[in-house]
């Protein structure tokens, strides 16, 4: 029984440290980012090659709104992450990965001039939001949906202002845009309303200039 107690007392102790290296975390990123300035944050496919059209996009995209005086933020990995911060540094212009631990997949690319590394996804995902005027999403799994519904989520019930958020590529995403609204709005368990809070582009010039818009530097 005492023994027991022992464990017991140690997982308590374990957790109460645990929650010390949470609060870390939190202060690294924003020590790290609060100078940032406006930017857009980038998500997609971490699986996407150099020679994939999205990849391409996502170069240019970040290239673009380098130019036109934002900072790009991205989950700091390859694929998609890694053409954006590539797009930024051609542009002589500022970005920040945001690499996350994972036992596969994930490692960090040379192209942004700003790393963090973090342990905990939702820290992470707070420093994608907190510091971001606009959300490009480009296509991906379930990482980019779980970011995506996030960020939706967080406007529709007004915890965080609005900004815009697009998603990048009719093909991909008309069809969930499609199933939302027939099985979710059409039966009331979203708001009229609420699918406006994402937009659906193809063209680069568009969505930077829509960004441009709606965002203040």
């Amino acid at each position: 029984m005492v023994e027991k107690q022992f464990l017991i007392d140690d997982l308590q102790l374990h957790e109460s440290w645990r929650l010390f290296r949470i609060m870390g975390e939190f202060v690294e990123g924003v020590e790290a980012l609060h100078d940032l300035g406006p930017a857009v944050s980038i998500f997609g496919s971490a699986r996407i090659s150099e020679k994939d059209p999205v990849y391409k996009k996502a170069r240019l995209l970040a290239k673009m709104l380098a130019e036109s005086g934002f900072a790009i933020i991205t989950g700091g990995g390859g694929g998609v992450m890694e053409a954006a911060n590539r797009g930024a540094a051609e542009a002589g212009g500022r970005s920040a990965g945001l690499n996350i631990r994972l036992p596969f997949e994930q490692k960090p690319n040379p192209y942004a001039n700003l790393k963090l590394e973090f342990r905990y996804f939702f820290i992470r995902k707070v420093m994608f939001i907190k510091y971001a005027s606009a959300y490009i999403v480009m296509p991906g799994g379930f990482g980019t949906l779980d970011e995506l519904f996030e960020v939706v989520t967080l406007i529709q019930t007004r915890r965080i202002r609005p900004f815009p958020i697009i998603l990048v590529g009719s093909d991909h995403w008309s069809g969930l845009s499609q199933w939302i609204r027939k099985q979710l709005e059409a039966r009331g368990l979203i708001s009229e309303g609420d699918m406006e809070l994402v937009e659906i582009m193809d063209d680069p010039e568009q969505i930077v200039n829509t960004i441009k818009k709606m965002v203040i530097l």
